[in-house]
């Protein structure tokens, strides 16, 4: 059994774009369990294969209903599937995610979407003491390559109690700390895939340990578990 994302993947999310209410969805829910079952399975490969680099306790592939209760987008179903990968916590912090979508839309994420008020300051407070740890694992040539620079939102200046004209105002202005990398439809499909995303997240354990490290000591370095 092939662990590779399923060729009629794109081929179900497709359709469903263009049928994008109940009464198709219904009638074709036999097709979306077929391609859900296989979905899941390569996730669970995936989160195999990350388990030999990482300690990942939990696995999810998230449902394909959307909650439309709060959005003007009243379309009921997704068309992609996205999974994460939950490190073991609290010593290792940080996650994964993988996003399947047709039409060159289909990336990998992986670092800290939403930190909580206490972990973002804690963060914005090592970069403000020290920032060369971070900047090398940033600007190591492997890192850049694979995954870039981080995305996400920041500031437009300096958060309350930060100097504005600190060297490192770049990194203390961010609210996330995330790092992407996008797949066009052609190398979804590929043999090999599963296996590239294994190894760009491996790629970024370097990243994730630093912060993971950071997020449970305080500024003496002292643990705080």
């Amino acid at each position: 059994m092939s662990h590779q994302i399923p060729k009629d993947t794109f081929l179900f999310l497709k359709k469903l774009e263009k049928n994008n209410n109940r009464d198709w969805f219904n009638e074709h829910k036999p097709e979306f369990k077929a391609v859900e079952g296989k979905i899941k399975a390569t996730y669970n490969h995936l989160g195999e294969l990350m388990n030999i680099h990482d300690t990942i306790d939990k696995t999810k592939v998230f449902r394909i209903y959307r909650d439309v209760r709060f959005s003007k987008n009243k379309l009921p179903y997704k068309t992609h599937f996205g999974g994460s990968f939950h490190r073991k916590k609290p010593e290792l912090r940080g996650g994964y995610y993988l996003h399947v979508q047709p039409n060159n839309e289909s990336f990998i994420a992986t670092g800290f979407w939403e930190p909580n008020k206490e972990d973002l300051m804690r963060i914005r407070k090592e970069f403000e003491l020290d920032s060369d740890e971070i900047r090398e694992i940033l600007n190591k040539k492997t890192f850049k390559t694979i995954l870039g620079d981080f995305v996400g939102e920041e500031l437009k200046t300096a958060p309350r109690g930060f100097d504005k004209t600190h060297p490192d105002i770049d990194l203390i202005r961010k609210k996330q700390f995330v790092f992407t990398k996008n797949y066009t439809d052609k190398e979804v499909l590929a043999d090999g895939f599963i296996e590239n995303v294994n190894n760009s997240f491996k790629d970024a354990r370097p990243y994730l340990d630093y912060m993971s490290d950071v997020l449970t000591t305080n500024l003496n370095g002292e643990s705080l578990l």
